[in-house]
C-alpha cells in the first residue's frame, strides 16, 4: 500500500475541487504519470475500501489529511474523467 504524501494530498485536493477539463488542459506527461502510478493507485484502495467494506486504512488516512468523504468521491469522480482506472 503507497504512502500517502503532503504531494499526494494536495493532488487530491485538487482533483476534488477543479473542473476535470481545465485539468486535463494543463496536463503534462510526468503528471499523467504520477496520477497514473501514485494518486490512481490511492484512489482505487480508497474506492475498494468503501464499496467492499475492507477496511479503513485509507478512510482514516484522508479523515487525518482533511480529506472528507465527499473530496475522495469528487477526486475519484474527477480521476475517471481524466482516463484513470479506479475500478
Amino acid at each position: 500500500m503507497a504512502e500517502l504524501t503532503l504531494e499526494d494530498i494536495e493532488f487530491i485536493k485538487i482533483m476534488a475541487t477543479s473542473d476535470a477539463t481545465i485539468l486535463q488542459a494543463g496536463m503534462n506527461e510526468a503528471t499523467r504519470r504520477r496520477l497514473d502510478e501514485q494518486i490512481g493507485v490511492i484512489l482505487r484502495e480508497y474506492y475498494h475500501e468503501n464499496t467492499t467494506f475492507s477496511g479503513t486504512k485509507r478512510t482514516k488516512e484522508f479523515q487525518k489529511a482533511g480529506i472528507t468523504e465527499d473530496h475522495g468521491k469528487a477526486a475519484i469522480a474527477c480521476a475517471r474523467r481524466l482516463g484513470i482506472d479506479i475500478s
